[in-house]
């Protein structure tokens, strides 16, 4: 689906663009009709699209659906279809077109079995071929010019174009007839025939380049079929003409020259598969076999001799075509070596060979179904269908093998077999009509005729897919004037060149004319320097050698700073870099050295044979060692230790000083494979210079295992990253909000250690070791637990987004810890203790995301949680509050009593009575209701917490115990909703038999008994009498809900010794003397003293001794044999004992 929503986007993109371009061109366009055919034909491609559009949003729905994979195919080829239409109505290409099917009906005319006989002479016949061949290819010299022009120009010589080879095969056929025996009348067709496709191959080529006139090596195949025109047309005139011996030959020469011409004209593609190296080799060798064929044209002239003459101008036009290729490819290698190019990159498949066998395969068919043919010709058609389609199937096997992509594979691997069983079904019904040239042989032919033309356009515009196309040079402007010298040596070669060949022309016939040998030697001695020009050029070119120099300066001066720098370590004067830490200068100097060591091979390979890549590697070289410099320099500036400073230098400047060797080694190399006595200095260079980087490398990661020794933390946080991507074990049993809670623990520790880091950051960085580790076990559990919510979460995108946040978590604590490390190596760096912070910030934004993803995956538990720690906050408080009680300094700020605020009081404590209610059914509703609940139970037990500590103050400090014993009441309250909060989110979404209904209904009871008790003490602090007796009742269920909590199965956060478990025994035993003590006395001051110290000895002496925290002393499973549970209900006894005391006294 993704990749179906980009390709709808690009699709809309393209459509868009395709619009604006189709109205510039109607608007452009002077002719009414072509304009209205565009726009048509442009509506026609938006309209097919939106149904492709449409009918492939289908597909995706129902992928299985072969009904509508079969409509998305065909409308996907109707658009096909309409898009070939559009590119047709551009201007110049239905002229184009008009002029391929001109030169294909002329063509028929080859077809007969019997040619008309000559109707005139041969001198006559002779002489229109040579005019019409002169004219047939200067057109095609015309319609190369034209493709860089306007689109007019390419319809104009195109017309012109077609209409001369019409004019050229009326007297290639005139001297067919003018043959004496049916074997040269045969050959003389053949030659035409040749002519014939390879016009249509020109103006094909043409057609594809005024298109896209960017496209890869379209320029050199446009090039190509120019030439083969002019070849063919040669082989045709050498093969019909009876000239003097020498003319036609010098003819020959001309036309070659003039098409080769076009090859220097801004050469940005390749032309051949020459070296750089071998370019040299083959002008050199050129050169020499033009120098000896010119001094035969001018000694066969002199001498009469023009067979052998001929024979020189034919080797002279070859070795000037082949220093043409030669100069051009060098001249190509010249440009894309400069540093700022960008060389080419080969296609998948080359469009345009599609489309030339799509062209022929086309006439082909047309040929076999015009009721006209001849079995000849249809022989002759089948023939051509077979070679193109073979083509085509053979490109599509090679295709299918190189690329990568499965789709593009498939798809190949498809239409080869299309094409295929299409072509083997056309060629049984050829051979039936081979057999019976009847009408319904002919018709089947017909028929089987459309499924291949089909398959094979649809294979073609699939071929010309952006994707697959050959990716062409980019030449910058520096290598573009490289190029220049090359250039004007061949340009003036080929000038020189071509006047030489005509002036031996004229001497062939007239060898007794002084001027003109004058004229000759003149030209011959212009060509000599050219030649001597374009090799020294090319020598002088050389890929590498400049960059190669400008290398070796640069990291001359790197080592000269180097020297620098070492000479100021050695006098104490380095200079500190207070603008970076050392962390991130030790991260820069280790990538430097790094990509360092990647270039070793890759500059190796090219100095030793790739010629055109070794100015790119070593000009890629020295742009690292400037930084390697300020690198090296920065980390030896903030190294304390003396000995490591120098080493840091020494091995830098030893790296600089190998990779100096190097460039001297490739520079004298320069990637001639040839050049083998400089390959072993290049390997030994190479060796050395992957020494240096790994000497270096190792002092950088001993430095780098120093650092906080934070290494292992950050392989313990990755490693638990990596687990959050690991399936989620089958036999996990817990629920969202179990993960939901635990996750939400681990975070806010996470946060809290990232802000202790920041604090000890800036007090004692040597505490952020231990933080560290704090932190990375903390996100080790929360990955865990995270991988788990992330797993149970609905929907899948919470959990996505659960999984992906906790990760992003992970990357801020192995920043954070990697600061921590740095900074405990250098206290003092100031840099480095900014991007602590930064980076604890961070980390602490990370843990709200993650928060606020918990939250969106269950509200309603999210709040619960929150709510539940809001809670602990308030019970902290109230702590707090207590300690002040107890030390008589809890005061209230005005003069107001108790009474001023116990109505408050009571209505607050109902309110949250009625929140209590809520909440509880909150566990069966929706999560917005359970969040509504939680949220407002929070508030109204911090709004009750408030007016209780209000109240307890009012009674001022000459009574702590009662403020206590108050203070106490809403601090059981406060505990009481805390457990029921967490009991309703443990219940919430579950069925009513659950096990955590029943603990629900528990809380519940336990939250209105304590409430209940709250009011009963809000009531009795006013009256002396029954102040000691609620104290008591208060204390007495207070000690029954803690035996409760101690018997559970759950763990304490907290631990403790055996040594602070006896100690905690004490309290009991003066506890329970002060029961009897109070008892005795019945004074209600010493009866509520006892509830407040009985309560707090039970509760530090159940704290202590909860089942699996004593270290050393094997406590009981169950709860009834331990011994600490046993002194507790040893105790209730006498606090119960001196209650009943009381009660009693006060009654009477």
């Amino acid at each position: 689906p993704k990749v179906m929503f980009f390709a709808a986007r690009e699709t809309a993109q393209a459509l868009k663009t395709l619009a604006q371009a189709a109205r510039g061109v109607a608007a452009s366009t002077t002719d009414p009709v072509a304009a209205h055919a565009m726009l048509d034909s442009a509506r026609d491609v938006m309209e097919g699209s939106a149904m492709l559009i449409q009918e492939a949003k289908q597909a995706l729905a129902a992928p299985g659906d072969a009904d509508s994979q079969q409509r998305l195919a065909q409308v996907a080829k109707a658009v096909s279809h309409s898009l070939n239409n559009c590119v047709n109505c551009l201007p110049g290409q239905k002229d184009v077109d008009v002029a391929l099917k001109s030169i294909g009906e002329s063509s028929k005319k080859l077809l007969v079995d019997l040619l008309p006989p000559s109707s005139k002479s041969f001198q006559e016949a002779q002489s229109e071929l040579n005019q019409a061949a002169a004219d047939l290819n200067q057109s095609a010299g015309e319609v190369v010019h034209a493709t860089r022009g306007q689109s007019g120009e390419l319809a104009a010589a195109s017309g012109k174009f077609s209409d001369d080879f019409d004019e050229f095969l009326d007297a290639g056929i005139e001297m067919a007839g003018q043959a004496q025996t049916k074997e040269d009348q045969i050959q003389v067709i053949g030659n035409l025939k040749s002519i014939s496709m390879a016009s249509s191959k020109l103006l094909l080529a043409a057609k594809s380049l005024s298109v896209d006139p960017g496209a890869p090596n379209a320029k050199n195949l446009l090039a190509a079929a120019a030439r083969a025109v002019t070849e063919s047309i040669n082989q045709l005139i050498t093969l019909c003409t009876q000239q003097a011996p020498g003319q036609k030959e010098c003819d020959n020469a001309l036309r070659e020259l003039e098409t080769v011409k076009g090859m220097l004209d801004n050469p940005n593609e390749p032309v051949s598969d020459l070296s750089y190296f071998d370019c040299i080799e083959g002008v050199m060798e050129n050169s020499k076999a033009l120098g000896e064929s010119m001094a035969g044209i001018s000694q066969n002239a002199k001498t009469g001799d023009l067979l052998v003459f001929g024979e020189c101008v034919g080797v002279a036009s070859k070795a000037l075509c082949g220093l043409t290729e030669a100069a051009a490819q060098a001249a190509y290698l010249v440009g894309i070596s400069d540093p700022n190019s960008q060389a080419g990159q080969q296609g998948l498949v080359d469009p345009i060979q599609f489309a030339r066998a799509n062209q022929a395969i086309q006439m082909a068919c047309q040929n076999l179904v015009d009721p006209a043919s001849s079995p000849s010709q249809v022989l002759s058609a089948a023939t051509i269908v077979a070679k193109h389609t073979s083509a085509l199937c053979n490109a599509c096997r090679i295709a299918s093998s190189k690329t990568a992509n499965p789709v593009a594979k498939r798809h190949f691997v498809q239409s080869a077999k299309e094409v295929a069983n299409s072509t083997a079904n056309l060629v049984k019904t050829i051979k039936a009509l081979d057999g019976d040239f009847s009408e319904e042989n002919r018709n089947k032919c017909r028929i089987a005729t459309a499924p291949l033309i089909e398959a094979v356009e649809n294979l073609t515009a699939f071929a010309s897919n952006p994707e697959f196309v050959s990716i062409p040079a980019q030449i910058s402007t520096e290598g573009s004037r490289a190029q220049e010298p090359i250039l004007v040596s061949a340009k003036t070669m080929l000038e020189s060149s071509s006047l030489l060949i005509k002036t031996a022309r004229s001497l062939a016939i007239n060898p007794k004319d002084p001027p003109t040998w004058s004229v000759l030697a003149g030209h011959s001695h212009t060509v000599s320097d050219s030649i001597k020009s374009l090799i020294t050029s090319i020598r002088d070119k050389a890929p590498g050698q400049r960059e190669c120099d400008y290398s070796i300066d640069g990291i001359n001066r790197c080592i000269r700073d180097i020297e620098q720098a070492s000479l100021a370590a050695v006098s104490q004067s380095l200079a500190t870099r207070d603008d970076i830490s050392v962390e991130a200068l030790q991260e820069q100097l280790t990538s430097v050295v790094q990509e360092i060591g990647h270039l070793i091979d890759p500059i190796a390979t090219a100095a030793r044979g790739e010629a055109a890549q070794l100015g790119h590697k070593v000009t890629q070289l020295a742009s690292y060692f400037e930084p390697l410099v300020l690198a090296a320099v920065g980390v030896a500036s903030k190294t304390l230790d003396h000995q490591q400073q120098m080493t840091v230098l020494d091995q830098s400047k030893t790296l600089a000083e190998s990779a100096l060797q190097m460039l001297y080694a490739a520079k004298e190399g320069g990637g001639n494979p040839k050049a083998s006595h400089t390959h072993d200095a290049i390997t030994e260079a190479a060796q050395l210079m992957k020494e240096a980087v790994d000497d270096i490398m190792v002092t950088l990661n001993e430095a780098a295992s120093e650092v906080g020794m934070v290494g292992g933390m950050v392989d313990s946080i990755t490693e638990a990253m990596s687990k959050l991507d690991e399936s989620t074990p089958a036999d996990h049993k817990g629920t969202f909000v179990d993960y939901q809670t635990t996750v939400v623990k681990y975070s806010k520790a996470i946060a809290i250690t990232a802000q202790e880091m920041m604090t000890k950051s800036v007090t004692n960085p040597e505490e952020l070791g231990g933080l560290a580790s704090q932190m990375t076990n903390d996100y080790g559990h929360l990955a865990l637990q995270g991988r788990m919510a992330a797993a149970t979460a609905e929907p899948e995108e919470i959990g996505f987004q659960i999984k992906t946040r906790v990760q992003e978590l992970g990357h801020g604590c192995i920043f954070l810890v990697q600061k921590a490390g740095a900074l405990q190596i250098c206290p003092t760096d100031s840099y480095t203790k900014r991007e602590l912070i930064e980076c604890a910030r961070a980390v602490t934004e990370k843990v709200s995301l993650v928060l606020s993803a918990l939250q969106a995956g269950n509200k309603g538990t999210q709040a619960c949680i929150t709510a539940a720690s809001a809670v602990s906050g308030i019970i902290a408080d109230l702590d707090t509050t207590i300690m002040f009680a107890t030390a008589g300094t809890l005061n209230a700020e005005n003069n107001e009593s108790f009474a001023d605020h116990r109505e408050n009081i009571l209505k607050t404590a109902k309110a949250l009575v009625e929140d209590t209610k809520l909440l509880v059914s909150g566990a069966a509703s929706s999560q917005d209701k359970l969040a509504q609940a939680a949220q407002s139970s929070a508030n109204t037990i911090t709004q009750l917490a408030e007016v209780v500590k209000l109240g307890a103050a009012s009674l001022g400090s000459d009574d702590p115990e009662t403020q206590v014993v108050l203070i106490n009441a809403i601090k059981d309250v406060a505990k009481a909703l805390s457990d029921l909060i967490g009991a309703t989110k443990g219940a919430a979404s579950k069925p009513a038999d659950d096990p955590s209904m029943y603990q629900l209904k528990g809380a519940a009871k336990v939250m209105v008994t304590n409430v209940t008790s709250l009011l009963k003490t809000v009531k009795a602090v006013e009256d002396e009498a029954t102040r000691g007796t609620r104290a008591l009742e208060a204390t007495i269920e207070y000690i029954k809900q803690e035996l409760t909590v101690f018997q559970s199965n759950e763990v304490p956060e907290k631990t403790s010794s055996p040594e602070e478990s006896i100690r905690m025994t004490k309290g009991i035993t003066m506890a329970t003397a002060k029961a009897v003590a109070a008892g005795n006395s019945c004074r209600q001051e010493d009866v509520i003293a006892t509830a407040n110290l009985s309560r707090k000895a039970v509760a530090d002496m159940l704290t202590a001794c909860k089942v699996k925290n004593c270290f050393h002393i094997a406590v009981p499973a169950n709860a009834a044999e331990n011994p600490f549970h046993g002194c507790v209900r040893a105790f209730s006894p006498a606090v119960l004992c001196a209650h009943m005391l009381i009660l009693e006294l006060s009654l009477n």
